[in-house]
């Protein structure tokens, strides 16, 4: 799943076709976020636990770099959904015995109970959860732990958080059924903005040249919020219609914008909008009516790896903004009701 969806090995585009159920040579990329603290555990001393952790399962496993100031860092864990749920499964029993009071959080009514922290693109929610919550009731059943997903997106991401609690055990036979969710449904993954723990400064640019949401699941692969900016707003790269490039060049990305937020991307007159399409290059088409029971329109965004990937991050700042707006109006009028 890119980073938080799924993905054949070495796919760079979507096959044209796939069967309906994970074949085993289909790869998850599953990622968590987890305290600075428990990140050491899981890396161990000179590496030693995570070089243990890839020898037993077969995964490629690491942990995101320490970032001054910021207390969380991202465990990326990929491999067959098996062997990914038999690494988080480890990991999670890991952090249990080193220290049985903060694994990652830890329930009072037992130190065995843990909750894992998962990054799932918000696309893929929906996968997840089924229809009426079918789905992760049925998760749930089946491997007796509890799953909460959060209804946010995080800052400058597509990504949002799914805490599943229970013991090691529990929490691993949910994740293998999350996986193989992910997998049947890996397309919807296609263009999610990873999530980067970071300061508020490096959320708004101050560091976006080495530290921005660049990663997109399109390619697998990651460039500067830097050097995407200045390929975007370059006068040739302005004027450059998607037309003019190589098919071969141009990307389709569908996501999903909740109803209520699509108003704020357009902006009065379609202004908003038009600007994005202009600073990134991209075909950007929305849909009229929502596409299916959640209410969501669908955005689809067509251009180069860097024009989309620069459409995607300036989409995802404008629903930060107006989310920014709109807390901050709620607590005004808190405040005008209490005075």
């Amino acid at each position: 799943m890119s980073d938080s969806s799924a993905h054949k090995r070495g796919s760079a585009s979507p096959p044209q076709s796939r069967s309906p159920s994970p074949s085993p040579q289909d790869t998850l990329t599953l990622r968590a976020l987890v305290s600075t603290k428990d990140a050491g555990v899981i890396i161990g001393r000179a590496g030693k636990n995570v070089a243990e952790l890839r020898e037993q399962t077969g995964v490629k496993a690491g942990v995101s770099k320490v970032i001054h100031g910021v207390h969380e860092r991202v465990l990326t864990v990929t491999g067959p959904v098996e062997s990914v749920a038999k690494a988080y499964t480890l990991i999670i029993s890991q952090l249990v015995t080193s220290n049985p009071s903060s694994p990652i959080t830890a329930s009072p009514s037992s130190s065995s109970h843990t909750t894992v922290r998962l990054l799932i693109s918000h696309n893929l929610m929906g996968t997840i959860i089924g229809r009426s919550g079918l789905k992760i009731k049925a998760i749930q059943d089946a491997s007796g732990a509890r799953m909460i997903a959060s209804k946010d997106m995080l800052p400058q991401s597509t990504e949002r958080i799914v805490d599943v609690q229970g013991s090691p055990e529990a929490i691993g036979l949910a994740i293998e059924e999350i996986g193989k969710c992910l997998l049947e449904d890996w397309e919807r993954g296609m263009g999610t903005v990873l999530y980067h723990p970071g300061t508020v400064e490096e959320r708004t640019g101050a560091r976006r040249s080495t530290n921005g949401p660049s990663s997109s699941s399109y390619n697998g692969s990651r460039r500067s919020n830097g050097e995407s900016t200045r390929r975007a707003t370059s006068p040739s790269s302005q004027q450059a219609s998607v037309a003019a490039q190589p098919a071969a060049n141009l990307r389709t990305q569908n996501i999903s914008i909740p109803s209520d937020m699509v108003g704020c991307i357009i902006g009065r007159s379609g202004t908003k909008i038009t600007e994005i399409r202009r600073l990134s290059g991209s075909k950007i088409s929305i849909a009229k009516a929502p596409h299916d029971e959640t209410g969501e329109r669908m955005f689809t965004i067509v251009g180069t790896p860097e024009a989309n990937e620069k459409a995607l991050f300036l989409l995802y700042n404008q629903l930060e903004s107006e989310k920014e707006r709109r807390v901050g109006r709620e607590a005004q009028q808190q405040q005008e009701l209490q005075d």
